[in-house]
């Protein structure tokens, strides 16, 4: 399963995307997990101290927000999916 991270993302996951390997029935949570586990220092920037996903962090799943998908970070993935990570961004 193709990850790619974005902006400040990339410099904490030292890449721009990395292929990790997914298991049938693995989920958006389960796929993030495994990617803080390849990055540790993801973990702080993806997620609050309760464990949940930040406000200012989007997960896009084949383009499309994981906060908006029926089953939100539990949605199940497939072999041919993207998770896209971005961080929130501004400007002027």
């Amino acid at each position: 399963m193709q990850v790619n991270f974005y902006a400040s993302l990339r410099l904490l996951a030292g890449a721009a995307s990395a292929d990790l390997p997914l298991p049938a029935g693995a989920t958006v949570r389960e796929l993030l997990e495994q990617t803080i586990a390849r990055s540790p220092r993801l973990e702080r920037e993806l997620f609050d101290e309760g464990g949940a996903l930040r406000g200012n962090v989007h997960v896009l799943v084949n383009g499309r927000d994981a906060r908006h998908l029926e089953q939100g970070l539990d949605t199940p993935l497939g072999a041919g999916d993207r998770l896209d990570l971005f961080p929130a961004v501004g400007g002027g």
